[in-house]
């Protein structure tokens, strides 16, 4: 029998967690795996404490998950150690304490099998206030669910030894297993969190996840020798957009079409100005948007992409096969892109330049660079992590089916 019938027949419940702070990344990412969930037969509520995306809740919803979108909290700047609410405001105790029983009554209404959280403990220590009632309340609960962590291959900054002990008294606690959503062989888990080793029993690799395309790209002649440059939600990308107009009558690609995503998270006035600048000095081949829904078809018909190196963006770009610049966010002390844009630069799936050093000249010559090598091979890295991600929830749940 299958694991999706697994699912089907026995009413296999999951409930999936996630908190995004500042871009919509984690939110994706585990959008992905509750939609890998539902195909394969479970009852899946994603619970989200970001604010609301609506193209991602429609596509979750339409797609099967019962989304719980929990009163909103993100980050207030890139240090992330002080939330906000939805209308900014600091949160308090009594928000705390709301949203903590909210969190609860939504798994109280799921009952699920397995509980997977995104990130905790090795991060999201901002939420203990809520996840440490949450998972007192699965330990103890009659029918106690499998506890999974759901974490990606780079952890943010280096952790001090004291932290990376709590963190692993946390998964011996409470913990079955850790699902790492990563290629070993490009990135091992050891790299960002040292004290890997001591969780081998419990660590599986999933390889990357990314969500499949409906259809081939080349089916659409969407992006068709464009040059796409995206910044993800576009919350910390504003910089790389101006940047790529400016290189681009630098560049051998000058003649083409350049379209740039510029990301729904991206200031008003912000937008503004990308395309006065694009009308400016554009000539007419620059087109500014919000987002694509059609993003990656985009990428498999594009002639280069130019993106930051998020885990979403960086996979989907692998996926398409396309040839492909990445400058990695490094504002606020952040580590995990350039780590993951310097492995992929490695095995020569892309060109990077480091934010640090980005200018129209440099980004022009790294550009140049990658449009004269052929597409990266396909198999390049393990591309399966939402599938073998859902296979293994699927087994625990089933499992835990009395």
């Amino acid at each position: 029998m299958s694991v999706g019938r697994v699912g089907r027949a026995s009413g296999t419940r999951a409930f999936i967690y996630v908190q995004h702070l500042l871009g919509i990344g984690h939110l994706k990412r585990a959008a992905t795996l509750a939609c890998a969930l539902a195909h394969d037969g479970l009852e899946v509520t994603l619970a989200s404490g970001g604010l609301a995306v609506p193209e991602i809740a429609s596509d979750t919803e339409m797609r099967g998950v019962r989304l719980v979108q929990l009163p909103p909290a993100s980050a207030a700047d890139l240090s992330f150690k002080t939330l906000v609410d939805v209308n900014g405001r600091e949160i308090d105790e009594q928000w705390k304490r709301r949203r903590s029983e909210a969190l609860r009554a939504a798994w109280r209404a799921a009952d699920p099998h397995i509980l997977v959280l995104e990130l905790f403990p090795f991060g999201r220590r901002q939420m203990r206030f809520e996840l440490m009632p949450l998972l007192g309340a699965a330990a103890g609960a009659a029918r106690r669910p499998a506890i999974v962590c759901s974490v990606r291959d780079v952890l943010g900054g280096q952790k001090s030894p004291q932290r990376q002990q709590e963190t692993l008294d946390l998964i011996g606690r409470y913990f079955d297993w850790v699902l790492v959503h990563a290629d070993p062989a490009v990135i091992g888990f050891e790299r960002t969190f040292p004290l890997a080793a001591q969780l081998q029993r419990k660590i599986r690799y999933t390889g990357y996840v990314v969500d499949v395309p409906d259809q081939p790209g080349n089916e659409s002649p969407a992006g068709k020798g464009e040059v796409i440059v995206s910044a993800g939600g576009g919350a910390v990308g504003a910089g790389l957009l101006e940047t790529a107009i400016r290189a681009r009558p630098l560049t051998t690609l000058r003649s083409r079409t350049w379209r740039v995503l510029a990301g729904g998270n991206l200031q008003e006035a912000s937008f503004a100005a990308l395309a006065r600048l694009a009308a400016e000095i554009g000539e007419g081949r620059v087109v500014v948007e919000r987002a694509r829904s059609d993003f990656t078809t985009l990428l498999a018909n594009c002639e280069l992409s130019v993106s930051q190196a998020g885990y979403n963006t960086l996979m989907e770009v692998v996926q398409a096969r396309a040839r492909a610049v990445a400058v990695p966010f490094a504002g606020g002390h952040e580590t995990e892109q350039t780590l993951r844009a310097r492995c992929f630069a490695e095995r020569g799936l892309l060109e990077l330049v480091d934010e640090c050093a980005l200018a129209p000249e440099r980004l022009a010559a790294a550009i140049d660079r990658a449009a004269r090598k052929p597409r990266p091979a396909r198999g390049a890295i393990d591309l399966q992590g939402a599938q073998c991600s859902a296979t293994l929830i699927a087994r625990w749940a089933a499992d835990r089916v009395s």
